[in-house]
This record gives structure tokens, sequence and C-alpha cells, in this order.
């Protein structure tokens, strides 16, 4: 009888431990899955999408490395709230990658951090700055009512370039016909009237709502706005 006890005990103990790593991993998965959906807001600049993510905390804070601290939640929305989204010029496409979260053992906060590589064209005024930059995010969140959000953005910058000739050699860029058409197997059967490619503004609609609020996101209305 005794060991019977005891075997039941052991699975006991093995199924908490198991239980334990499901919630982390889901935990993980859930923070990957907000980060990521901050590198597609930030690309056009979503202001109340990118407030969303940002937890409800008075020591919550955006830390760009170089420049300053953006400290509570009055000062992190006023960071984001401003007209540069409603630019179609403005591109800010810094992707996400590279992530490594770590989750606290209280379940309730967690580390990540990320690599940030992509390109920038801000409008100054009558004219677009553009570059390439690179660098790191070293963020911390926070679970509040069931949902992980951030609580403090760091990024750091690694490097900024301007993008000069390209990969392609000059005499083989000059050689390009400019009444050159398509073949026949690159013609669509249904043509896009859609024009995404920049400085159109056109933000590709989500297949995912926001990770915080549940709620759909504005890139339609804005798309709309723009006449696609």
């Amino acid at each position: 009888m005794g060991s019977i006890i005891m075997k039941i005990e052991e699975l006991e103990a093995r199924l908490k431990i198991l239980e334990a790593k499901f919630r982390i991993s889901q935990d993980i998965e859930e923070i990957e899955k907000l980060q990521r959906a901050y590198g597609y807001y930030i690309e056009h600049w979503m202001s109340d999408e990118l407030i969303d993510l940002f937890a409800d905390v008075p020591d919550v804070a955006i830390h760009l490395i170089g420049l300053g601290t953006f400290l509570g939640p009055k000062h992190v929305r006023q960071f984001f709230k401003n007209d540069m989204g409603k630019n179609p010029e403005f591109l800010h496409q810094v992707m996400q990658s590279s992530g490594i979260v770590t989750v606290d053992p209280d379940g309730k906060t967690a580390r990540g951090r990320w690599n940030g590589w992509g390109v920038l064209a801000i409008p100054q005024g009558g004219g677009v700055t553009q570059e390439f930059l690179g660098g790191m995010y070293e963020n911390d969140y926070i679970k509040q009512d069931g949902k992980w959000k951030i609580k403090i953005a760091r990024h750091i910058p690694t490097y900024y370039a301007v993008p000069g000739k390209g990969f392609v050699k000059p005499e083989r860029v000059a050689a390009i016909d400019p009444n050159y058409v398509a073949e026949d197997h690159m013609k669509p059967d249904i043509p896009d009237t859609i024009k995404p490619v920049y400085p159109s503004g056109y933000i590709l609609p989500f297949s995912f709502k926001h990770p915080v609020t549940g709620k759909e996101t504005n890139e339609r209305k804005w798309n709309a706005s723009l006449g696609m």
C-alpha cells in the first residue's frame, strides 16, 4: 500500500512540474507575440495600438539609451501620441528578432532581449531623411489582469547608416531599359489596385487582434483614408 501511495505522490509531483512548464511556455509565447506586435505597430507609428501594449503602472517607461527616459503613463502616452504616423512618408520598420524571454518565478514579471534591424524614413521640414539602423532591445514585462504588457522598453542603437550606392554595380543600374515590359509569366491573373510601396503609407491588414485589448486595430481606417 505504501509503495502505491508513493507512486501517486511522485506522479502528482511530476504533474505539477509539467503544469508549471506549460504555464511558462504559454507566458513566453504571449510575450513574444506582444513584442512582435510592437514591431508591426511602430512601423507606421500606430499610436493607440502602441500605447495599449504598455502597462498602466507608475514606473512604466521608455528608455532610449543615449537620449533619456520617458517615465510614467502620461509621458509614455505623450511619446507615442504625435503626428508622425499621419504622414504616409513616415516609415519605422524595425524587425524584432532573435528574442530570448525569461519569465520570473512569480509568473507575473519577465524580461526579454531582442535584436532590432530595419530602416527609417522620417519626414523633416520639406524633405525626408533615410537610414538603416541596428540596435538592441532589453525589455521588462508585467502581467496585468491576466495579460502580459510592456513595463519598460529599453533600446540601445548599435549603428545608423545612410544608404549608399547599393549592392548592384552602377553600370548595371545604368543599363536598365526604361521601356522594359514584364514577360507573360510575370503578369498576374488579377491585377492589384493597391500600390503599397513606400511612400504610400499602406499598412498590410493584421491577421490578429491587439494582444492586450483584443480589439481590431485601425489599419483599415488608415488605408481607407489613403484611398486604398
